[in-house]
């Protein structure tokens, strides 16, 4: 039976914002994949997307700006066996949280990274977010933005991230597939999602992403899929990717850019240290006994193995 993964916490995103879109693509994602609540948990940081967590009927923790991702790569590595979804906004991903957001591509641990990317901070009165290209100007600017872009697909791709997507708001079928896929994926996921912020934005908004927006899966020769039998075919895949993720000024690709399946989860290369991390993980075990100190003999558990 599906679960009703959307809280009855009221949402107070301002109309026409495309985090509403955003929401509805994580609930039907989850509902569909027929996840236990239980055994999925949502890790935001400061932001409009912050919220998050509050509106989805399962584990969830708001923490500070920038820092999602490191306290999620925590939760991960305690509790392999959950599904663990990061929320957040261009800013606090790839402003204050970017050298957390390189980190994690290196790891792999298992995270779905779901960006809010609308090119304002939204919640600070739109000041330019790092997505914002230079020398724009929104209606939340006293002048141009006088700061260069960062391309999250670029970025991702050059960090490591084994899945890298992009999807629309407001194509919430397709962002939908693409985030039942990525959370799916063994390794850490990234999706920057283009949404409007029409309190801030006045030039990216959905008729200006309506115009521009295709999907990659529209052409049947693109295979995003990398499962490690050539070496030559990876690298292909690769180099195919990042140019489609630098396309942006007459058409914007939508869709799945790198799916590498050949490349193991940090969960996965801890367990070759730990043979019971799956089964017997951290969050499973007792922290300490009556006296305060650990049961745990560290020197045991890793007396046969080469650290």
């Amino acid at each position: 039976m599906a679960h009703n993964f959307k809280s009855d916490v009221t949402v107070d995103w301002c109309p026409g914002c495309g985090d509403f879109g955003i929401l509805t693509s994580i609930t039907q994602a989850l509902s569909e994949l027929n996840l236990d609540p239980h055994n999925v948990v949502a890790v935001s940081g400061i932001g409009c997307s912050g919220k998050t967590p509050h509106y989805l009927n399962i584990g969830g923790i708001h923490t500070l700006h920038g820092r999602s991702i490191p306290f999620a790569t925590g939760v991960k590595l305690s509790n392999p066996n959950l599904k663990v979804i990061v929320p957040g906004g261009d800013g606090d991903m790839l402003g204050i949280g970017a050298g957390h957001f390189v980190a994690e591509g290196r790891r792999n641990s298992g995270l779905t990274i779901i960006i809010f990317d609308n090119e304002v901070y939204g919640l600070t009165k739109g000041q330019a977010a790092p997505t914002m290209q230079l020398g724009e100007k929104t209606k939340g600017l006293s002048r141009a933005n006088i700061f260069g872009k960062v391309n999250p697909i670029a970025l991702a791709l050059a960090a490591g991230y084994s899945f890298v997507a992009r999807g629309f708001s407001f194509d919430m079928k397709q962002l939908k597939e693409i985030i039942k896929t990525a959370i799916l994926h063994e390794g850490s996921s990234v999706i920057d999602v283009l949404q409007p912020c029409p309190t801030y934005n006045n030039i990216n908004t959905m008729e200006f992403y309506r115009k521009k927006v295709y999907k990659l899966e529209d052409d049947k020769t693109w295979d995003p899929v990398v499962t490690g039998e050539s070496m030559d075919r990876a690298v292909e895949q690769f180099q195919k990717a990042y140019n489609k993720g630098l396309e942006w000024e007459e058409r914007i690709p939508t869709g799945i850019f790198y799916d590498n399946r050949a490349i193991p989860s940090f969960t996965k290369r801890l367990n070759e240290f730990v043979p019971q991390y799956f089964t017997n993980p951290p969050s499973d075990q007792i922290v300490s006994g009556t006296d305060g100190f650990t049961p745990v003999d560290v020197l045991k558990t890793f007396a046969d193995k080469t650290i």
